[in-house]
């Protein structure tokens, strides 16, 4: 069993303890010609680099990348950075591990998300487009994927079902969105929202570890998915054919611009905002990522590649009743509205988040 999460690991302690080999390599100075073996290790809390000095040749060729380990070591801070020193490495077997305690999980029930997204999917009124997303999210050969998937490698939700997440948390601020501004199509956003990523099921590998696949090295989700959805399009007999190329422009537009790999530019009303929530909800989640984590300092954490800058931690740089009060009111009128018009409900989903923060303040 696991006893010691990377995300609790202080400086001089010693572990004793298993997680996953992310990446090895043995290393060699060019300076003093002296060798060593080099991981990177990992749990469901966080990544840690470990060096392993002395004795480890042999122990070298009996675990490979994504294996999990046994671990004797310390703790010790390098460049501001905690990593481990390795006395003994031991390669585990299955009965020994969860593989949950490994990979980093969705907070939210997979099961309440993907009910959510399917009432989303119930309450549309375009016969055309509601037959289309009923055809992926109830397909047998997609769900399982879809619940587990991650969003991205790393930049955002890239965690075992933050696929399913990210696209719940977008459903909210579609609904929102198309009840401001009603020239919106709700349904076609809502389209957008579910296919505009749903490439990722296949572009990714998210079994021991999150990768790409050799699939989505070649094509990446955007052409991925496209094919995808032209095939399902293709299986709705007399589906209109106009129809079609506003949704496949949603999915190729989407990341915005040439520079960040869309095919296309946002060129409708609802690719526009298609693009604009997704690029805040993944932002969002960066930050949320980035704040969470301990690596950092006190007032200040480590860089957000997304972001490129580092974020103060406001909460303990204003920590105060009112400000934390006024944050939860806010969250939790997210996706919600007291009387929402039929076509721009969405199923009357409520965001994660909020849901999260309504539970807390009942607890």
């Amino acid at each position: 069993m696991k006893t010691h999460y990377i995300c609790d690991l202080q400086d001089g302690q010693g572990v004793a303890s298993l997680f996953l080999v992310r990446e090895k390599e043995i290393r060699t100075s060019s300076r003093s010609g002296k060798s060593w073996l080099e991981l990177d290790l990992v749990d469901r809390t966080g990544r840690i680099s470990a060096k392993m000095w002395d004795n480890f040749a042999v122990i070298a060729v009996t675990f490979e990348r994504d294996d999990v380990v046994h671990v004797r070591g310390r703790v010790k801070l390098f460049n501001g950075q905690k990593e481990l020193t390795l006395e003994q490495i031991i390669p585990a077997v299955e009965r020994d591990y969860e593989l949950s305690d490994f990979l980093a999980h969705t907070k939210y029930d997979v099961e309440t998300l993907y009910a959510e997204l399917r009432a989303a999917v119930s309450a549309m009124k375009n016969p055309w487009l509601k037959r289309l997303l009923v055809s992926v999210v109830e397909d047998p050969a997609i769900v399982p994927k879809l619940k587990r998937a991650p969003a991205a490698m790393t930049m955002h939700h890239a965690f075992i079902g933050g696929l399913l997440e990210h696209v719940v948390s977008l459903i909210g601020l579609g609904r929102t969105i198309a009840a401001h501004y009603p020239e919106l199509d709700a349904d076609l956003l809502l389209t957008g929202i579910v296919l505009h990523d749903v490439g990722k099921i296949d572009e990714l590998s998210y079994g021991r570890g999150i990768d790409y696949t050799t699939q989505g090295r070649l094509l990446g989700h955007i052409s991925i998915g496209a094919a995808m959805v032209r095939e399902k399009i293709r299986a709705i007999p007399d589906f209109p054919a106009p129809l079609a190329v506003l949704v496949e422009h949603l999915i190729l537009s989407h990341h915005g611009s040439y520079e960040f790999g869309s095919p296309s530019l946002p060129q409708i009303r609802e690719a526009v905002a298609l693009h604009f929530l997704d690029d805040m909800d993944s932002k969002m989640g960066a930050i949320r990522a980035t704040l969470e984590s301990p690596e950092g300092t006190d007032d200040w954490t480590v860089r957000n590649p997304s972001l490129r800058r580092s974020l103060l931690r406001a909460d303990k740089f204003y920590p105060t009743v009112e400000r934390s009060g006024a944050a939860s009111q806010a969250s939790a009128t997210v996706g919600h509205q007291s009387s929402p018009s039929p076509q721009t409900s969405f199923g009357g989903f409520v965001s994660p988040v909020a849901a999260d923060k309504k539970d807390n303040e009942r607890a």
